[in-house]
């Protein structure tokens, strides 16, 4: 149906439903750009939730990277990025082939309607205008009319009256026929301009605006198909980056799928192996062999044999179940037996008639271990472990050398590669002066030389810690041997207290070492509580703190001093109660507190 024949009375109404029609597009066009900016920020946020779960480039991190289910998780977290990526997309799109399309048709569509309007307009007021020239000639002649008629009547009284004389009457009788001819041309003019106004109305009506309408019914279903465009486009959008949405989906699947539960118990194992025999039986101690006691059938053996036992073969371990905040474990102590005199019969275990015995001597030194404070570990050990690893169990120490002498060669091949490349730079410049001088070489490969001699020597001094290391460790033919040297390993700890660390001074772990020794180390770790603060300082730089030992500290942070820097670089602080290490001294700056030695401890 057309607005032309059907609505040509209905202007106005017109002109609210196409202002209406331009208000709709408006709308939409801000719906979508709301969905733009939803799409945005939600990949924002997906990105962030993505950037926050990523692993930090430290060793703990590395580490993990080890097992199937963290490198799985790690690729969830980059498809998700993708998929952050995707919404982007669908934002993007949105916009450029949504908003700003709609933003330019908008334009162009108030701009048509307004010259539609315009034109309807112009032609309302030429057909008001004419119509009021109609009856502009309509009243003219109307008053022609009446006052012809009064004319008539006027000479006819004249004609008629006796006493008037005859010039009065030609006079009113020319009056008249003036009036009558002024009636006529009102009439005529009349007549012509109604004829005139009737063709322009009949033009008005059946012509200009059907075509003013039509061109406005026009415009409004290009702006109704151009929403349906917008909205299938809008719904496009979506399914375009489905495939993509798909595929990280798909691969979030896989990577859930390639976790291996098998592969990452084994991976536990190469990761924290120490290469340790398990502990040997603990040997029984006879402590009633002083008591010279008549030998008898029943008894577990005579004073002879006991006196020839070797006390020292029954330090087993006992640690692979027992933690503690530091790591630290510690052997048992071997004491000696008591020299004293011997105890008096009625102390003997197997006396029925016996008073009950407190403790065993076994149970005082187990309860000694577990209720032992843990101590921090000892400057030595922490230089010692930074360099060869020596704080480290054989296995974990020998991986770590490992690694170490892999990477020393890597950068050993980089440099010789160098070298030859130099090498043949100069060769070139020998053969074709004008292209350098062969002298200008010279320096840069003395510095790589010299580079390469010191790398070789890192790299030596590593293989000698790792032949030392691989000597050490048991083979898999001894693992029925329970004493001689892997009984008396299995008497350490595996810890980084120097004076518990069954090292020499360089590193090496030793064959032997006795009971007094033992003790004597005890007992200095007895003496080593927590230290008190001496001072505070600040960090100026930051420092990651991977090796063992170390702490990391971040720039500005404050911590306690509690021991000086003895020359070697290294200042230990504190942060709290659990934690404390070492940290450069050129990092720090320290403010050390005259009266504060030995009084102010950290709480």
């Amino acid at each position: 149906m057309s607005w032309g024949s059907e609505l040509w009375d209905q202007f106005d109404n017109l002109e609210k439903h196409t202002q209406w029609g331009i208000d709709f597009v408006e709308k939409y066009t801000k719906f979508v750009k709301e969905r733009s900016e939803i799409e945005t920020n939600y990949a924002k946020q997906i990105r962030n939730l993505s950037k926050k779960y990523q692993p930090k480039k430290n060793s703990r991190e590395e580490e993990e990277s080890k097992y199937t289910f963290c490198r799985a998780f790690l690729t969830s977290l980059n498809e998700l990025n993708d998929y952050a990526g995707q919404h982007e997309v669908i934002a993007e799109n949105l916009t450029s082939q949504i908003i700003t399309e709609l933003s330019r048709y908008l334009q162009d569509l108030k701009a048509e309607r307004k010259s539609h309007f315009h034109d309807g307009r112009k032609a309302q007021q030429h057909i008001e205008s004419s119509w009021k020239q109609l009856e502009t000639c309509k009243r003219r002649f109307e008053r022609d009319c009446k006052e012809a008629d009064r004319a008539q009547q006027y000479f006819e009284r004249m004609d008629a009256d006796i006493n008037v004389t005859k010039a009065d009457v030609e006079k009113a009788r020319q009056q008249a026929q003036v009036r009558h001819q002024m009636a006529a041309d009102s009439k005529s003019e009349y007549s012509s301009y109604l004829q005139k106004f009737n063709q322009e109305q009949n033009d008005h009506y059946f012509t200009i605006i059907p075509n003013i309408f039509q061109k406005l019914q026009d415009m409004e279903e290009r702006r109704i198909d151009r929403i349906g465009v917008c909205m299938k486009t809008f719904a496009d959008v979506d399914r375009q980056v489905l495939p993509i949405v798909g595929k990280c989906l798909d691969g979030m699947t896989k990577a859930a799928e390639s976790i291996e539960p098998k592969t990452d118990s084994k991976q536990v194992v190469e990761s924290f192996k120490s290469g340790f025999e398990p502990p040997g039986d603990v040997e029984f101690e006879d402590y009633g062999q002083a008591m010279k006691r008549t030998v008898s059938d029943t008894s577990l053996s005579n004073s002879k044999e006991a006196r020839e036992k070797p006390a020292g073969k029954s330090k087993g371990k006992l640690w692979p179940f027992i933690k503690n905040k530091n790591k630290v474990t510690h052997a048992i102590p071997h004491l000696p037996p008591p020299a004293s005199s011997p105890p008096s019969p009625s102390a003997v275990p197997n006396d029925p008639q016996s008073p009950k015995q407190q403790k065993e001597p076994l149970s005082h030194r187990l309860n000694d271990f577990m209720s032992s404070k843990p101590k921090m570990h000892c400057l030595r050990s922490l230089r010692r472990g930074v360099s060869d690893f020596s704080h480290l169990p054989p296995e974990q120490r020998r991986k770590k050398l490992q690694g170490k002498i892999d990477e020393l060669n890597k950068d050993i091949q980089k440099e010789m590669d160098q070298r030859d490349a130099l090498t043949k730079m100069r060769d070139v410049y020998v053969k074709n002066p004008q292209m350098g001088d062969p002298a200008s070489v010279d320096p840069r490969l003395s510095e790589i030389g010299q580079n390469i001699e010191k790398l070789q020597f890192e790299a030596q001094k590593f293989e000698g810690w790792l032949a030392e290391v691989e000597e050490r460790m048991p083979s898999k033919s001894d693992t029925h041997r329970r004493s001689g040297l892997y009984e008396t390993q299995n008497n350490t700890t595996v810890s980084n207290n120097c004076a518990q660390d069954r090292e020499s001074p360089d590193g090496s772990y030793t064959e032997e070492q006795n009971s007094e020794t033992q003790v004597k180390f005890d007992d200095e770790f007895d003496d080593e509580e927590t230290l008190p603060t001496i001072g505070t300082c600040k960090a100026l730089y930051p420092f990651e703190g991977h090796n063992e030992g170390t702490i990391a500290v971040a720039e500005g942070e404050l911590l306690y001093v509690i021991e000086e820097d003895k020359g070697d670089g290294w200042t230990r602080v504190r942060r709290n109660e659990d934690e404390e290490g070492y940290v450069p001294s050129s990092y720090v700056e320290v403010f050390l507190e005259t009266n504060a030695k030995g009084a102010m401890t950290y709480i």
